[in-house]
């Protein structure tokens, strides 16, 4: 146990923190599981893809993610949406 108080204060944080991207990974994994679910089934993806990404660009902007990881995992839900169009 901490006997410092910044480092109480820190180990609080640090919980809130950890809850809060929680949160956002689980909801990251939800879209993506959404718009793969619509290309197995051959239903249009446009509107799940956009939500998904447009998650994605929010967990990098707050960095939960790396903007790099984020990149990749648009790019590769873009291009299973897309050749599933085919």
């Amino acid at each position: 146990m901490a006997n410092l108080k910044s480092q109480i204060k820190r180990n609080r944080q640090n919980e809130t923190r950890r809850v809060r991207n929680k949160a956002v990974r689980s909801e990251l994994r939800t879209r993506e599981k959404a718009v793969l679910a619509a290309v197995t089934d051959g239903e249009p993806t446009d509107e799940l893809l956009r939500a998904a990404q447009k998650r994605l660009d929010m967990a990098a902007s707050k960095g939960v993610i790396h903007k790099n990881e984020a990149a990749r995992r648009k790019s590769r839900l873009s291009t299973k949406s897309s050749s599933s169009d085919n």
